[in-house]
């Protein structure tokens, strides 16, 4: 197979060596599949006994790793019925973590010198495993897969997308690439490095750009699930922009100490006119209307200023009671890379 021409990562380039020409010298793969699942029931097994097959193609010496985030659906029992069937580690979640966590867990479990983050919907095509397996073979540290066209979603969704996009890398050092997702090829140092954070609110997205390393970046477009609803709605969506823009940037805390200045330069000013007016003209009784809208106007900025700061000082209140970022209730490990522990 000739060697792939993957799209440059334009937010590392300015720290991402010549792209390599020759394989590099890699021990025998020993891949872990990370499939976080959460109401899954119709799409596991499906996706599994595509997943396999495809994976052989690329090493004998592999293991998945099925993560149930909490499912409220048949998942678990679907997933109990495959570990006695499939090479398949099941980890059962307490409850609900939310994908970040799922993810952790699986990357925290897996035992293989490469690892494959991949979604159980058939949305992240298999055909690129063997690309992402090549690049990695190249010297590539990290391969991640970058949504190409977003024409399938609402107008409203890829406006918000961008917009955190631009607000994200706008206040912060850390460069998120716009559009690359939790599809994504990561080699042992890479999971080493993201076990070694300590944080509980683990934006992934972030963390993938924060540890660095040589990456590559694979465009491709998102396929149809094959069944059931993402999980992910607008109050979902929402909350991890958030997490992501708390974690990761004080751009608006930044934004609000620019408008309270801008807001007490204007009282300022409009103080000085009423003052100067009064000794020139006398005072009346106009201006009550403009005073109760000023007013207004100054609380409504106030409450919204205390609210951001809130944010920010519920994350170090969530870090500093140092609770797991998820718990594992049920682990059943039929893999075949148990031995490698």
């Amino acid at each position: 197979m000739s060697q792939p021409q993957p799209s440059v990562d334009v937010c590392h380039a300015a720290y991402m060596p010549a792209a390599p020409h020759g394989v590099v010298p890699r021990a025998p793969l020993l891949l872990s599949c990370v499939v976080p699942a959460y109401n899954e029931q119709e799409n596991l097994e499906g996706f599994l006994r595509a997943l396999i097959p495809a994976v052989q193609a690329l090493t004998p010496h592999f293991e998945v790793i099925v993560v149930n985030d909490g499912s409220s659906d048949a998942t678990h029992d679907v997933a109990m019925r495959l570990v006695n069937e499939m090479p398949v580690r099941y980890l059962a979640l307490s409850r609900n973590y939310g994908k970040e966590a799922a993810l952790s867990a699986g990357i925290d479990h897996a035992r293989g010198n490469a690892v494959l983050l991949i979604d159980a919907d058939f949305q992240h095509p298999l055909e690129l495993l063997p690309e992402m397996h090549d690049l990695w073979l190249h010297g590539y540290e990290m391969v991640y897969g970058v949504i190409a066209d977003r024409g399938a979603e609402s107008g409203a969704k890829r406006l918000g997308t961008e917009l955190f996009y631009k607000l994200m890398n706008s206040g912060s050092s850390v460069k998120v690439p716009p559009n690359a997702g939790d599809f994504r090829w990561m080699d042992r140092k890479v999971v080493d490095a993201l076990k070694a954070l300590p944080e509980r609110n683990r934006f992934m997205k972030g963390l993938y750009a924060w540890v660095g390393f040589k990456t590559a970046a694979l465009p491709f477009v998102p396929k149809d699930r094959a069944a059931g609803a993402s999980s992910f709605n607008l109050r979902r969506l929402g909350a991890l922009a958030l997490l992501g823009l708390t974690s990761f940037t004080t751009l608006p805390l930044r934004v609000w100490s620019v408008i309270g200045g801008l807001v007490a330069s204007i009282a300022l000013a409009y103080g000085a006119w009423i003052t100067i007016d009064t000794f020139l003209f006398g005072a009346d009784l106009d201006g009550w209307p403009t005073l109760a809208a000023g007013i207004m106007l100054f609380s409504g900025v106030q409450l919204m200023s205390i609210g951001i700061l809130g944010e920010y000082i519920g994350r170090i209140y969530d870090e500093v009671k140092c609770r797991p970022t998820y718990l594992v209730a049920r682990d059943e490990d039929h893999s075949p890379l148990r031995d490698q522990a």
